[in-house]
């Protein structure tokens, strides 16, 4: 009789005999030896605030007199009437195309690839789509749009975590796209790109902070980002936990002596006398210029709203605790609280996309370490593949609950393959034991949740997954594998180039608010010209340019 091993667990180290003993911070994220933290990224307070918002839950309202001086300061309404996005970097190698996402030939998800290129993505021939069955959903789940294998791990998880009715409203793309195994080195993260994708760069941001990444590193994340798009003044500052969610804002002594609302109105009369302080001062008598006296004058007034602004905003830090969050933790919440206090993924994740969804931060990564898994089993993947999908579903679903659309980007440096050994233990699930990495499979995907409709892809209509018309199907995946299950390296240009994979991510982001017209002013003619940026492109515009916060 065959004899399995035991699965490892979700956060256990993988000992993997075919790679060197883990030695940099990359090797042991990829390998689960250390955890992916949630981080957020900000900088200075003068600049956290250069953009904030309408008044939410925990929040007290300025004197209108203020609210007109905020505005002159340039603190404007949350968020930037963008699209949340968060992106999760699987890193190690994680399998997606087949497996979790199915991906064709030339003619989309449908136009099957071979049985051995379906066994070489970890599927027998009879789970692989093109076993007898195909056209049933024992084999085939397009309850998203994007269409799956019907036993993916990673959509297991989803639903595990989602509302039907959003499902209803979620669609997506996958991209075939090589990506060298197991490094740092691919310049897989977006972020950067996605805080200046807009008319003028005005991207996604936030009124506390620009981005969110895992890690203290250029990109916030385990991949690098392009060289090309990185701007400094965003670079990640490390949060790992609600707690210092909640300790991104600190508004002094006050609020812990006085009400919020006495708070506010002590630093209202405060900014108030010292208007009429500075109003007395003549320009131009001190060692300055008068230009330069006047500049002074207006960022000391500014800074004294700007104080306000936050204790009005922030003075209660339940505004902004995922803990406090009955849609996040709890029992009406997405996560309850045994797998919320039991599981430091679902922590970092509650963090980061409270503070995405609601405005308080533009776009976000959440890394999540351990998916270099060919350890000789299935069941140990599909454990760590589950759990990403019920992070992801957490993200899909919270935006649902707050009326939000929400755009999330999936990808991992490198993947893997089988050679057709079976895992026929309970976990495994009778599928392809994952052997060695293998750059060739690789792939990423991402998911759209809309909350007035399901995003249509273009070319079509309709955004039924059962009526798409064949240009909707080429549509929803860009670039194509060969019958062999490997990347076809010239079936788009980001097949073969991780740089222009992000370019093609940063363009899909673009034309859900309609402004993919200016992506070539922004980022260059890396992608090619209009028509290539047209097929590149998966769905038509979501919103036009901004959306509104919850307030």
């Amino acid at each position: 009789m065959a004899k399995y091993k035991a699965p490892l667990h979700p956060d256990a180290p993988l000992l993997l005999n075919d790679h060197r003993r883990p030695v940099t911070r990359r090797e042991l994220i990829s390998q689960g030896f250390k955890a992916g933290v949630g981080t957020l990224i900000g900088g200075p307070l003068a600049s956290m605030l250069a953009s904030s918002s309408a008044f939410g839950a925990g929040e007290v309202p300025l004197s209108p007199d203020l609210i007109e001086k905020r505005l002159a300061c340039g603190i404007a309404a949350q968020g930037a009437g963008k699209i949340p996005f968060i992106c999760f970097d699987l890193s190690g190698g994680a399998n997606i195309a087949g497996s979790n996402v199915l991906i064709g030939q030339k003619g989309g998800q449908m136009d099957l690839l071979s049985t051995a290129g379906y066994s070489k993505q970890g599927l027998p021939a009879d789970m692989a789509p093109t076993s007898s069955t195909a056209a049933t959903p024992t084999i085939v789940n397009n309850s998203l749009g994007l269409a799956f294998h019907a036993d993916s791990a990673i959509l297991r998880g989803i639903t595990a975590k989602i509302n039907p009715t959003t499902a209803t409203k979620t669609n997506g793309a996958v991209i075939a796209a090589r990506s060298e195994n197991d490094t740092a080195n691919n310049p897989h993260n977006p972020m950067y790109g996605i805080s200046r994708a807009g008319i003028d760069g005005a991207g996604a941001d936030g009124s506390l902070l620009t981005l969110i990444g895992s890690r203290n590193s250029d990109s916030g994340g385990n991949s690098m980002s392009p060289a090309a798009m990185i701007n400094l003044e965003v670079r990640p500052t490390k949060v790992d936990n609600p707690n210092d969610v909640t300790g991104l804002v600190d508004v002094g002594d006050l609020v812990s002596l006085m009400s919020q609302e006495d708070t506010v109105s002590v630093m209202e009369s405060i900014y108030r006398i010292s208007d009429k302080k500075l109003a007395q001062i003549v320009p131009g008598t001190g060692i300055v210029t008068p230009d330069r006296d006047a500049q002074l004058t207006e960022m000391m007034r500014c800074g004294y709203v700007k104080s306000a602004d936050l204790a009005a905003r922030f003075g209660n830090p339940s505004a902004i605790d995922p803990v406090a969050d009955t849609d996040i933790v709890g029992a009406t919440g997405i996560f309850t609280k045994a797998e919320f206090d039991g599981d430091g993924e679902f922590r970092k994740t509650a963090s980061v996309m409270k503070l995405v969804v609601n405005g308080y931060a533009g776009a976000g990564t959440i890394q999540m370490g351990g998916f270099d898994y060919h350890t000789g089993d299935r069941a140990t993947g599909e454990q760590r593949d589950e759990r990403a999908g019920k992070c992801i579903g957490a993200c899909l679903e919270y935006a649902a609950r707050k009326g939000m659309p929400i755009m999330i980007y999936v990808f991992s440096d490198g993947s893997v393959f089988s050679n057709g050994m079976m895992d026929n233990s309970v976990m495994g699930r009778g599928k392809g034991v994952w052997t060695g990495d293998d750059q060739q499979t690789a792939s990423a995907f991402f998911l759209v949740y809309n909350p007035s409709r399901r995003a249509v892809l273009v070319g079509g209509t309709s955004a039924d997954p059962a009526a798409l018309t064949p240009e909707q199907s080429t549509h929803q995946q860009i670039g194509y594998m060969r019958a062999s299950g490997d990347v076809e390296t010239g079936s788009s240009p980001a097949a073969n180039n991780v740089n222009l994979l992000v370019e093609t991510v940063i363009l899909n982001y673009m034309a859900l608010h309609g402004e993919q017209g200016y992506f070539q002013l922004l980022f260059g003619k890396g992608l090619g010209g209009p028509t290539m940026l047209d097929k590149l492109t998966a769905f038509q515009p979501i919103c036009k340019n901004t959306i509104a916060f919850p307030v």
